[in-house]
């Protein structure tokens, strides 16, 4: 199938705009990796430093056997992380028996937006990506690893450990996913009752049953937010062996495929004949093929800031134009919640990724011509794991949806388009995500209501103050004024005024969440406030029109532009929590458009 051309085109546009850094990235990987393995180059007090404590270390001096770095998001308050305790014991037995040596590398940070969220940890969370990045790179600079595994699942985790696979580009980067939790509670149910508690319609003990009933065992959160869309993201990218993004914790098959991975890392080193650098895999077409994956499942707006921040550490440099002219393109072929009722579990039953890729590819939607860690192109992500006895092969997916009120094929989609807008005005640049929002609310016209922090918004809530066609300003949410929080704990109140009858929208530099959903949201709207961005200039009462038909954000009051911007008080946001030691990450941090970034 020729391919698309928006997507030929894109690809194209991307590639000429990162060609002097790309090439500069490559050059510098090269220089790299021709030493061969690096520890050939330390000295003898350097390497028995490094091995001693392991029962393998004649391997480790004396043989040439790829020696395989871990690089683990482990802890046990995480439900998606906890799988991975097991998971080092596993890999060392698998790298024994496949001719490898391992040693785990270090840890990374891995916080959770669902303990935080609304709360002010909850603004150390996008920081936390670079931080992951930064730990990711203290434990490779050991310079003693052939090839390095990285166990990471959620919402800022996969981004951070991309961003240090990148920047190690010279090395090969296996990618381990840990798997989604079984179903629960289903999430129309959970969201009912949220907005329940909301509206004062319920106790908080009958919220606090249905939060228990959802989120209940070891695994991802069953919702496809940004934690399962990072998932979605590594296989369309190639980064996890096809078929294993979705597979449940602490399962025969589950295990099998971990086994798999490792034994594919030991095999792409440089010391055989399938040498496969992880920057090899990172190039242009690798991102546009994770874009089109995030448009044709609806996920996770946060992705559109992380995938240039991922982008950069390896040289390119992706803009959100891409993202809204591939959405353009792109067909919505899946209704996960927040965009339908069926989670993750029912997606995969129901054909999964492996049938997304298929009927892209035969769309002409993604680059089949990619490097992949399977050693195939991207046809070889059509296929789907067996168990073998303890082994897994792999046999050709299915052509057909099991289901088509969750996963349709491409010539006949839920929507015709990803549902991924840019808007630009007099307001600024930011994006919004419609795949959720009814047609009749893609265009609101209504006045301001303005406020610095989402407390304020739920306290005019509370008090009634709400009683008319709104949009709700919240500025001042930036990566440079409070690290940019998402601001998920306004979903139910706003979705309690639309089921009033009123016209609603939210207008924000801060993020949302990839649990986004009914609600028209304008978010990462850039340059942020708190740098004298518009929002700061909006006042209370302001007719505001957002239109993501036309993709436009504008503020209508006569002198608008001339007005003064209203001051930012970073007291509340730089103490407490951690937040204090956080104010280098504040000041430095880049604009939402280009990733806000700190550390690339």
């Amino acid at each position: 199938m020729t391919l698309h051309a928006t997507i030929d085109r894109v690809t194209d546009r991307i590639r000429a705009r990162s060609r002097t850094t790309r090439d500069a990235y490559l050059t510098k990987i090269a220089r790299a990796a021709e030493d061969g393995p690096r520890r050939a180059h330390l000295s003898c007090g350097n390497q028995a430093h490094a091995y001693a404590a392991m029962p393998d270390k004649e391997d480790l001096a004396l043989s040439r056997k790829p020696n395989i770095g871990v690089v683990t998001a482990y802890n046990d308050m995480l439900s998606a992380h906890q799988p991975y305790e097991r998971y080092p014991d596993l890999i060392r037995r698998a790298g024994q028996a496949a001719g490898a040596t391992v040693q785990v590398a270090g840890g990374v940070p891995a916080m959770c937006d669902g303990v935080t969220q609304g709360r002010a940890g909850m603004e150390l969370s996008l920081f936390s990506r670079d931080v992951i990045a930064l730990a990711a790179g203290v434990a490779l600079s050991h310079d003693c690893f052939d090839a390095a595994l990285y166990l990471g699942v959620c919402d800022k985790i996969v981004p951070g450990l991309v961003m240090a696979a990148a920047t190690f580009g010279h090395i090969p980067a296996v990618f381990l996913p840990a798997g989604p939790m079984p179903s629960g509670l289903p999430n129309d149910e959970k969201s009912r009752i949220r907005q329940q508690f909301a509206a004062g319609e319920v106790g908080r003990d009958a919220l606090m049953a249905a939060e228990m009933a959802s989120y209940h065992s070891p695994g991802t959160c069953t919702f496809y937010g940004t934690a399962n869309s990072n998932q979605m993201l590594m296989e369309f990218m190639g980064l996890h062996l096809p078929g294993s993004s979705f597979v449940n914790p602490n399962t025969p098959l589950r295990e099998a495929l971990t086994v798999a991975g490792v034994e594919r890392a030991a095999a792409i080193t440089r010391l055989g004949n399938d040498f496969l650098p992880a920057g090899e895999i990172l190039d242009e077409k690798a991102f546009v093929n994770g874009i089109v994956g995030l448009m044709a499942t609806g996920g996770s707006t946060n992705l559109v800031m992380h995938i240039p921040a991922m982008a950069k550490a390896a040289g390119i440099l992706i803009d959100i134009q891409d993202f809204h002219d591939i959405s353009e393109s792109v067909p919505l072929m899946a209704r996960v919640y927040p965009n339908g009722l069926a989670d993750v579990n029912h997606f995969h039953a129901a054909g999964g990724i492996g049938y997304m890729i298929g009927q892209l590819l035969d769309a002409g939607l993604l680059h089949p011509d990619v490097k992949t860690i399977n050693g195939t192109g991207l046809d070889g992500y059509t296929a789907e794991p067996k168990l073998d006895g303890d082994r897994i092969r792999w046999e050709e997916g299915s052509r057909q949806t099991l289901n088509d009120k969750i996963l349709r094929p491409a010539h006949d989609p839920f929507a015709r388009t990803g549902g991924l807008k840019q808007l630009q005005g007099n307001l600024g640049r930011g994006v919004i995500k419609v795949s959720a929002v009814a047609p009749e609310r893609h265009v609101i016209e209504a006045k301001a209501r303005v406020f610095s922090d989402q407390e304020q918004v739920k306290a005019a809530f509370k008090a009634g103050e709400f009683t008319e066609d709104t949009i709700v300003v919240v500025r001042f949410q930036g990566p440079r004024a409070n690290g940019m929080p998402e601001l998920h704990s306004l979903t139910p109140i706003l979705a309690v005024l639309q089921d009033r009858g009123f016209k609603v929208a939210l207008l924000t530099d801060g993020r949302m969440s990839g649990a986004s959903g009914k609600v028209p949201a304008a978010i990462h709207i850039s340059p942020e406030a708190s740098a004298g961005g518009p929002l700061a200039r909006v006042r209370d009462g302001d007719p505001i029109r957002l239109d993501a038909v036309s993709g436009t954000i504008d503020c209508l009051a006569p002198g608008f532009e001339a007005r003064p911007a209203a001051a930012f008080d970073p007291a509340p946001s730089s103490q407490g929590m951690g937040r204090e030691l956080f104010a280098a990450f504040r000041a430095v941090a880049g604009p939402a458009t280009e990733g806000a970034g700190v550390v690339v």
